[in-house]
């Protein structure tokens, strides 16, 4: 197994159940504290990382006896938006070496269709001196893992499966359907299964632009956003998604990879991009928002006091890739706010190396002019309603961003808002 964060340590745990596993990833860290039975991702148990029988190394010469490789490198997009393939390329050179006769080498990252055998191909060539189709073959298997997600785990979701032939196809459908309950569903080539991973991700961006869309109307019609979801929702074929910040690294990256193969091949994808420029815009506006409400109350000035509640990409989650939280931050620093930021899951040392934002502890959220709730963590929302009265100073404003709260709790002098 290459690659040992969010996607490829579940689905090794689950391999290692079943077969002789090796756990490889170049962050020599990352293999120290996983021999310890550590985690940082939160998505495997101490217990059940301690009874794996998987070993675990970041020397790429210990795989040399494996000739069924997995890899879940994070496929990234730059600032411009143009999908990176830099890890995943990095992955295949690594591997390469390593590859012999009759191996398999099945890929988990999500790509645009013909990444695997236009791109992954030729680098394990290269790197093996073997012949790809011929020698080893290629498989694709996306990811549908859902980080924190307790009620979904990998082994109850169906799991795509494809082959660089049917013969590759059987002995991958056939690994995989020793540890996925569910069962796999055989795609009729890596292209078909490579889009279909684009399209679920692409699909659920664009619900939730349509949503967030919808959040700007109703606040300009006066109107709750919730209310006008829970009417629609009481029809049968509506479909339940809620406006929000669109980050991480899935929804908020994938469907850059099935646009910019789309203008590769001459088509310009319209409605994607989009709802990419819809979400890709939601902190702006959500920082626009508290500040225009501040200046309604006149209580926007150098000394105003904003405190953001969660800083990951999502709830009960460490991860703080392409959070659109810190987009939100970084819009009210724009206005001349200093923001205060708390998040009981973020490792406090990551956040200042990779975005230069100081995390505080909770005690620092007193008589505060503006608390934004921006993640909903277990843990925030265990003390909320403790927590508030403290927090708020009178007359503040408290931004809901999910709809989180029963804003009928709170006092009258309170202003709520949410999307």
């Amino acid at each position: 197994m290459c690659g040992l964060g969010y996607v490829g340590l579940p689905v090794a745990v689950a391999f290692a159940r079943r077969y002789d596993v090796i756990g490889f990833d170049v962050d020599r860290r990352r293999i120290e504290h996983l021999k310890k039975g550590e985690d940082w991702t939160g998505e495997i148990e101490s217990d059940v990382l301690r009874a794996s029988t998987m070993r675990f190394t970041d020397n790429a010469a210990d795989l040399a006896d494996c000739n069924f490789f997995v890899v879940a490198v994070p496929t990234p997009v730059d600032e411009k938006c143009i999908p990176d393939f830099s890890l995943l390329v990095s992955a295949c050179r690594t591997i390469g070496p390593v590859l012999r006769p009759g191996s398999i080498v099945v890929f988990e990252s999500t790509v645009h269709p013909g990444a695997t055998e236009e791109i992954c191909g030729p680098e394990l060539e290269k790197a093996s001196g073997l012949r790809c189709g011929v020698d080893f073959k290629l498989g694709y298997s996306p990811e549908r893992i859902n980080p924190g997600d307790r009620e979904h785990p990998l082994e109850r979701i169906v799991k795509i499966v494809s082959g660089q032939d049917d013969e590759s196809a059987d002995i991958i459908a056939e690994v995989y359907g020793g540890i996925i309950d569910a069962g796999v569903h055989r795609a009729s080539s890596i292209k078909v299964a490579e889009a279909a991973k684009v399209l679920e991700n692409t699909q659920r961006d664009i619900n939730i632009a349509l949503m967030n869309e919808m959040s700007k109307i109703c606040d300009l019609a006066g109107i709750s956003t919730t209310e006008v979801l829970e009417a629609a929702g009481t029809k049968w074929n509506f479909l339940r998604f809620t406006p929000g910040l669109v980050g991480g690294h899935c929804i908020g990256v994938d469907p850059y990879y099935l646009t910019s193969k789309a203008q590769e091949m001459g088509y310009h994808p319209e409605v994607i991009l989009a709802g990419r420029r819809i979400n890709d815009g939601m902190a702006q506006h959500v920082a626009a928002k508290i500040v225009q409400m501040l200046a309604r109350k006149h209580r926007l000035a150098g000394s105003t006091r904003v405190g953001i509640l969660g800083m990951t990409f999502k709830e009960n989650v460490p991860d703080i890739r392409n959070s659109k939280v810190v987009d939100l931050y970084r819009a009210l620093q724009q206005y001349g706010i200093a923001p205060l930021a708390f998040d009981p899951m973020a490792d406090k040392a990551q956040m200042e190396h990779e975005y230069g934002i100081s995390l505080v502890d909770k005690s620092h959220f007193d008589n505060l002019d503006v608390v934004v709730l921006a993640v909903p963590h277990r843990d925030i929302m265990a003390t909320i309603w403790q927590d508030l009265p403290h927090m708020l100073t009178d007359g503040a404003l408290l931004c809901d961003l999910k709809s989180s709260l029963d804003k009928t709790r709170l006092p009258a002098s309170v202003q709520y808002w949410a999307l």
